[in-house]
């Protein structure tokens, strides 16, 4: 071997692109004025693709493997630079690898509310959450709409825009999709089928890029919608809500009857919960069973509150009925300030015609006194 053959056997070039990251799409090979020697080996690894740019034109692409470059190897670039009987210096030319693996943990979200209308709960506004996968599909069409003249391209770089076209088909598919919200979760495959499918028609000639899976992993509605959620199925679980009302009355007249806000007040509490459950188990009303038949009467109206002054004090209200145990038990007696609704003043119950009966007739002194 003479000493030219050593020499150039010793500037022979290997290009190549050892990836550590995660998420670059695109990686330019450094090269000093951008001069390739003839003969150089190109290594390009599995889940990789190699286009040589010459003088801003994409000309050959290069798949997994090792090639040695030479002109049987390039033929469109031979064609750009003219070279017809080969060559054997020096060429410039650059060389992008395109990343063609999957770029994963990309995620995406409704940075606003969707509007949709929902079957049962009218316009709802909903939120949605979740992953897809990124991929490089056409390198040619990848350098031209995208890269440029960059050195290096991340997925970070049209994350932002993809995110806006997934909200985008989102928003379509759940429209078109007539569902109701309580049947989003039942639909989450077909929901993100469709969606990344509509993401692909919108991405694939443009940009030469691939979304191999897209997932919706949540589709929430606001706080109001999930109360109202709550409290529909709550309703579903009580089931015979006439039953479930009586079993509060029951509950709750022990408690009544041992507030400390005074026995009058107390026991008015129990006869009105007393005289509920009586209703509603009376011949020809409602029974613990469910209402009878019939169209229930109207409900009487609602009795007269009265104040009395107690100690200086104003106190009450107090219905009729219970004025009347208050009465009877020398609480009230003709004397006393009483006051309602309509009267001007408070007055003495005696003096009062709709409370004369509280305390019955006066007998006339006997004959001869």
């Amino acid at each position: 071997m003479g000493f030219m053959d050593k020499l150039r056997a010793e500037l022979i070039d290997i290009i190549e692109w050892i990836d550590d990251s995660r998420h670059t799409l695109v990686w330019r090979f450094p090269r000093y004025h951008n001069q390739i020697k003839y003969g150089a080996q190109l290594i390009v690894r599995p889940g990789q693709m190699a286009v040589f740019v010459h003088q801003g034109q994409v000309a050959d692409v290069f798949g997994p493997g090792q090639h040695k470059l030479e002109t049987k190897n390039l033929p469109v670039l031979s064609t750009l630079a003219g070279w017809m009987y080969g060559f054997d210096s020096p060429f410039k030319a650059e060389v992008y690898f395109v990343s063609t693996r999957q770029i994963t943990d990309l995620r995406w979200g409704t940075p606003n509310p969707v509007l949709m209308r929902d079957p049962d709960f009218g316009p709802v506004r909903i939120r949605a959450f979740g992953t897809y996968t990124l991929r490089a599909m056409d390198p040619k069409t990848l350098l031209t709409e995208l890269v440029g003249t960059d050195s290096e391209f991340v997925a970070d770089e049209i994350h932002e825009l993809l995110r806006s076209i997934v909200n985008q088909s989102l928003a379509d598919v759940i429209a078109k999709s007539e569902l109701g919200v309580l049947d989003l979760a039942s639909n989450y495959a077909s929901l993100s089928e469709q969606v990344r499918d509509l993401v692909l028609t919108r991405i694939d000639d443009e940009y030469g890029l691939e979304v191999p899976q897209l997932v919706i992993v949540n589709v929430s509605v606001p706080a109001e919608v999930e109360q109202a959620l709550d409290a529909r199925s709550s309703m579903g679980v009580l089931g015979d809500l006439g039953a479930y009302q009586q079993y509060q009355l029951g509950t709750a007249m022990p408690v009544a009857a041992e507030n400390p806000a005074g026995g009058l007040a107390g026991a008015g509490v129990g006869v009105g919960m007393g005289m509920a459950m009586a209703g509603q188990w009376a011949p020809g009303g409602p029974t613990p069973s469910g209402p009878a038949g019939g169209a229930a009467p109207p409900p009487p109206p609602a009795p007269t509150p009265w104040h009395i002054v107690e100690n200086g004090q104003s106190v009450g209200p107090f219905a009729p009925d219970q004025l009347a145990q208050a009465a009877a038990a020398g609480r009230v007696r003709p004397d006393t300030l009483v006051w309602t609704a309509g009267m001007a003043s408070w007055s003495a119950a005696g003096s009062v015609a709709a409370l004369a009966g509280l305390f019955g007739a006066t007998p006339p002194p006997p004959p001869g006194a």
